[in-house]
């Protein structure tokens, strides 16, 4: 139990980092210089949505 509580965590430490760096540094991506960000949110906002989806679409074809 301890294993997979701390897969989860780490999982959520490690998004939650990318997410602060990101955030921390996208007024300076207009510059020429600026570092890029590390996770396309856009994308992953698009792909949580569609897993969300189909895992509802899921439990309702299974639960009827």
């Amino acid at each position: 139990m301890r294993l997979i509580l701390g897969i989860i965590l780490g999982g959520l430490i490690t998004v939650g980092t990318a997410y602060m760096y990101d955030s921390a540094y996208a007024p300076a991506t207009a510059a020429v210089h600026a570092p890029r960000p590390l996770v396309n949110w856009d994308v992953v906002a698009t792909k949580w949505s569609g897993l969300t989806t189909r895992a509802r679409n899921e439990w309702t074809r299974i639960a009827g």
